[in-house]
């Protein structure tokens, strides 16, 4: 398990924007292909979110591109390749697709995300994501996302 902190060590996000709370399971990494490799991360939605007071004051729910942002978020900490101490990467989304959102996430829901690797070029990758609420699927997506050195060094 990886908790906040860790996390804040390899993703760039802060408050309100970081949408992970803890890394539940990484594999380990394979080899040098990352293909099958997977995570899967927690999210703990609360009414004290900043977005729900306009999404929606009458009844709040989660946004569905926040819930893609927090499957992005997780499939970066996956696609996370450890450099020199001197270089830091970022990965950044290139596409998203095939995304469906299947049930309202609402506050006191508890997001199980999951990410796979579906394909490894080295520096772009292909991400299979799946948000669950009480083992129900509420959203997926595929991603690509590409790594590129950090313009901000730590």
């Amino acid at each position: 398990m990886k908790d906040i902190e860790q996390i804040l060590k390899i993703l760039p996000h802060r408050f309100p924007f970081l949408l992970i709370d803890r890394i539940i399971h990484v594999d380990p990494p394979p080899g040098p292909v990352w293909v099958g490799r997977k995570i899967k991360a927690l999210k703990n939605v609360t009414f004290n979110e900043p977005f729900f007071t306009g999404h929606f004051p009458h009844r709040p729910i989660m946004p569905g591109v926040l819930i893609v942002e927090a499957m992005a978020q997780a499939a970066a900490y996956l696609g996370h390749r450890p450099v020199t101490p001197e270089t830091k990467m970022e990965v950044l989304i290139a596409s998203i697709d095939n995304a469906r959102f299947r049930k309202p996430v609402v506050p006191g829901d508890q997001l199980i995300i999951t990410v796979e690797c579906l394909k490894d070029r080295g520096s772009v990758y292909l991400f299979k994501a799946e948000a669950h609420v009480d083992d129900q699927l509420v959203a997926e997506a595929e991603m690509m996302a590409k790594t590129m050195p950090s313009e901000v060094q730590p």
